[in-house]
């Protein structure tokens, strides 16, 4: 019997070649503005949106939802104006100080008992320098979500059953690759929305869609083309997953 879970869309731009960065990862900026517009379409169907702990790095901040029809979307069907934006990451390895939390959104950290541990070391250590108040630095992520697996990382299906429960019916992932491979290998992903950019990135170590140790051509993951619309110089290519 199927576990009930939010439907997951993956939305990710990447070079002709397959990459989604060079292999300095640095952040991929190469899409265009009708690129840029379609990811925000994407995030405002959204009730949440998903990244790891790398693509939040590499950019420091979130896209959030500007365009004045998508707002009034949402708050036409009683959303708020933007979706919760969730960080997952095992280690809660991440910079306090980066744009991302100044931003206006609603921010939640999934994580394991490991990283809820060091996210609040890192809180008791800003409160006892005395740099900034502990009580502001508390509030950069709205709510902590903690799913072990036996083995100590982020238990994915569990977390999303549970983002389930809180009314999160729709989930954008917005990368890296490491999530979507995870993802995928427990089959927690619905459709994908890749954008095919015209450059070449090159690089054995330059990072693709999906990361991990990858599939044997047999057991890999099958998909079915459901669109494909061309703007400029630019293909947009929206699959959904065979079951």
């Amino acid at each position: 019997m199927m576990q009930l879970r939010p439907h997951t869309t993956v939305v990710l731009a990447m070079s002709a070649d397959g990459k989604i960065a060079d292999f300095k990862r640095s952040p991929a900026r190469f899409g265009s503005g009708a690129d840029k517009a379609h990811l925000e379409k994407q995030i405002a169907a959204s009730d949440a949106v998903l990244l790891g702990a790398g693509t939040l790095r590499a950019y420091g901040t979130t896209l959030t939802v500007s365009q004045p029809i998508l707002l009034q979307h949402r708050i036409k069907e009683g959303k708020p104006a933007q979706p919760v934006h969730i960080v997952i990451t095992q280690s809660a390895d991440l910079n306090p100080e980066i744009k991302f939390f100044q931003q206006p959104i609603e921010r939640w950290l999934l994580t394991t008992t490991m990283g809820e541990r060091s996210w609040q070391r890192r809180e008791q250590t800003l409160d006892s320098t005395g740099l900034k108040p502990a009580q502001e630095f508390r509030g950069k992520f709205d709510q902590i979500i903690v799913f072990d697996t036996p083995t100590g990382k982020v238990d994915t299906s569990a977390a999303l059953q549970h983002l389930a429960s809180l009314h999160i019916t729709r989930l954008a992932v917005l990368g890296g690759g490491e999530l979507v491979a995870s993802m995928l290998q427990s089959d927690l992903i619905d459709e994908l929305w890749l954008t095919v950019c015209p450059l070449i990135l090159g690089g054995a170590s330059a990072p693709t869609p999906v990361e991990g140790v990858g599939f044997l051509s047999q057991l890999a993951p099958k998909l079915e083309l459901l669109e494909v619309h061309q703007v400029e110089q630019e293909v947009f290519l929206h699959y959904r997953l065979q079951r």
